[in-house]
């Protein structure tokens, strides 16, 4: 099958492509660039898109791009896992108008996802593949950056939906421009009873449920025509119920124990366009502070987060066809930490000074050249040089050839160097990616296509040594602990990505991905834990009236083991959802949809639930 469905696919390829303006995209190359000249494999989510499928929860958009697998261990709010062609999730950067997001007092550094809700954002984008030369640490897998709406038409959108298990979900976001001031400010509240997040199919009746706020604003003041001022801000706060091993048979069941989740980011920066605007200058100062505690009748966990970023950076363009870029950046961690097993609490902190440049080249107008290189240094491994080199050839007015080549490094989280499972012999080295892709985009009419082979190989990978059975000098310095990190895992990631988009007919379009994911233990030749072989996901909207709008999405994961040693495996999994809109009145709207339409409750974390057959209506309106 998997055969065929690629075959249909790559022949679709062959017929079909795009439409439309240009697609301006900002992360590959950190300035604006049309994403055909960048070399790389981006996708991206529109404010329309998230309109369309009815996003709440931002995994459950990212899970539907090319490439992506979402990982969630139970309901909406429980620990939500991102992993870009089969990278950890620790793996991947994730900022929100630039500020990172990855939480320094994480195991790993990964980002709270199961916390990032959709509310306010003008674009996601989804960069795939290693980018450690234009962002330092923790961009092995890519990056996923969330841009929220600012400038414009002043703007007031407001929405309101309820639905099953007594799920509430409101928004509210204003854009806009008054005078030189450009801004833009968004809120949101959801709440939910949820579900068990042990299966209910193994007696779990006790629903965990998940409570949050948030909030954005962007503000840009335009000083002059060559001087402007940001300033940005991102806050959630949530509290999520979970389950967990209770006694006397310490069975994962459940359990009256939940958490609660804090995060403040805020930004301020200095843009300043000269010489014409051929020499662009931006100087930053971000910060972000997390705070998460657990609760089991009295709190026993709680983490501190701290992460403060200077950063610098500059944009000469020479001539029209040839731009240099290069920066900056001085960024500080800190974590505090400690459960109620701990003597003491966990303190560590980091500091990580890194430089950058980067030359694009256009030649012969078809033909862009980007090459980059990085050099950072790292106040507890040492120094670490990374590079990437891209290719966009337009071949003709439709087809893009393209292709790059460049590596990622990790440093270890601030928990795997200072924690009690800290390495007590061997200091650890940053995990390390080198990575290549090649691809093809064709265009035709108002269809579409897209075509990628990858390949990344990871080492040094971090992972925790089980010290069960096992005598040696550094087991002995981790008899009570039963273990610690250290550096041996490799992993080889390969695949194939094709996405079609276009219209069918006047009233209905059409949208489908297909990955092909192989992620293997370079030491077992195992694939990875929850990584499917193959995925698939597909949107179909059909415009029935002028006023009514219907729809459906799949999404479908293939076969794969809940355990990196292959003893659980977890059920192929198919998941449909059918959507609803109507117009009543300018710029009113009712919207309703079911999500799960067949009730299936395979689980994709093993012993975990799954979200069955739901249903949910609202209104929106924008004003």
């Amino acid at each position: 099958m998997r055969n065929v469905f690629l075959f249909s696919t790559v022949s679709l390829i062959a017929l079909a492509s795009v439409a439309s303006a240009e697609t301006i995209v900002v992360s590959a190359t950190r300035t604006p660039e049309p994403l055909s000249v960048t070399g790389s494999a981006m996708s991206v989510i529109t404010a329309d898109d998230l309109a369309t499928r009815q996003t709440a929860v931002l995994s459950d958009a990212l899970a539907a791009t090319p490439g992506v697998t979402a990982v969630r261990n139970g309901g909406v709010g429980q620990t939500t896992s991102i992993l870009i062609r089969g990278a950890e999730a620790g793996q991947t950067l994730v900022l929100v108008d630039g500020i990172r997001i990855n939480d320094p007092s994480s195991t790993t550094g990964f980002a709270l996802m199961g916390d990032v809700l959709a509310n306010g954002l003008d674009r996601v984008e989804v960069l795939r593949g290693p980018q450690s030369t234009l962002y330092g640490s923790d961009a092995i897998g890519g990056v996923i950056n969330l841009i929220t709406a600012r400038g414009g038409d002043n703007t007031l959108k407001l929405s309101a939906e309820a639905g099953s298990l007594d799920t509430v979900h409101l928004n509210a976001a204003a854009s806009g421009t008054v005078s030189t001031l450009e801004y833009g400010a968004a809120a949101n509240f959801y709440n939910t009873n949820s579900i068990s997040a042990a299966d209910v199919r193994n007696g779990n009746k006790e629903a965990d449920g998940y409570h949050h706020v948030g909030a954005t604003g962007n503000v840009r003041w335009n000083a002059s025509d060559a001087i402007s001022v940001d300033a940005r801000l991102t806050y959630t706060r949530a509290r999520d119920s979970f389950d967990g091993y209770p006694p006397p048979a310490y069975n994962f069941s459940d359990t009256h124990q939940y958490g609660d989740n804090e995060l403040l980011a805020v930004y301020g920066g200095v843009n300043a366009a000269l010489l014409g605007g051929r020499f662009t200058n931006r100087l930053s100062v971000s910060h972000s502070d997390s705070d998460r505690k657990t609760f089991d009748t009295v709190e026993d966990f709680w983490a501190k987060g701290g992460a403060t970023r200077i950063e610098y950076q500059g944009g000469f363009k020479l001539d029209a066809a040839n731009e240099l870029s290069f920066g900056f950046e001085d960024q500080r961690t800190s974590l505090a930490t400690q459960s109620q097993y701990d003597a003491k609490a966990t303190r560590g902190s980091n500091r990580i000074d890194g430089f950058y440049g980067q030359w694009q080249s256009t030649i012969a107008d078809t033909l862009t050249l980007t090459g980059g290189a990085r050099f950072d240094h790292d106040r507890e491994f040492g120094d670490h040089t990374s590079f990437k080199l891209n290719a966009a050839w337009q071949a003709t007015s439709t087809t893009t050839l393209r292709a790059n080549f460049g590596n990622g490094f990790k440093a270890p989280s601030l928990y795997q160097l200072y924690s009690v499972y800290s390495n007590p012999v061997t200091a650890l080295k940053p995990e390390t990616a080198m990575g290549w892709e090649a691809g093809i985009d064709q265009r035709l009419g108002t269809w579409s296509a897209s075509l990628t082979y990858f390949e990344r190989r990871t080492s040094n990978q971090i992972d925790f040594f089980s010290c069960y059975g096992v005598t040696s000098s550094a087991c002995t310095l981790r008899a009570s602990q039963g273990g610690y990190y250290y550096n041996i895992a490799r992993s080889r990631a390969k695949g194939i990505e094709v996405g079609v988009a276009g219209a069918l007919t006047d009233s209905v379009k059409l949208s489908v991905n297909y990955t092909n994911l192989t992620d293997s233990n370079r030491a077992t030749g195992l694939q990875l834990a929850r990584r499917p072989h193959d995925s698939v996901n597909g949107t179909l909207t059909w415009a029935a009236l002028e006023d009514l709008s219907l729809g459906a999405s799949l999404g479908y994961v293939g076969n794969r083991f809940d355990d990196a040693g292959h003893f659980t495996k977890l059920k192929a999994r198919a998941e449909l959802a059918l959507l609803g809109s109507y117009t009543i009145a300018k710029g009113l709207e009712l919207f309703g949809r079911v999500e799960n339409v067949t009730d299936n409750r395979d689980e994709t974390v093993a012993s975990y639930g799954t979200m069955g057959r739901t249903f949910y209506a609202g209104v929106r309106a924008k004003l």
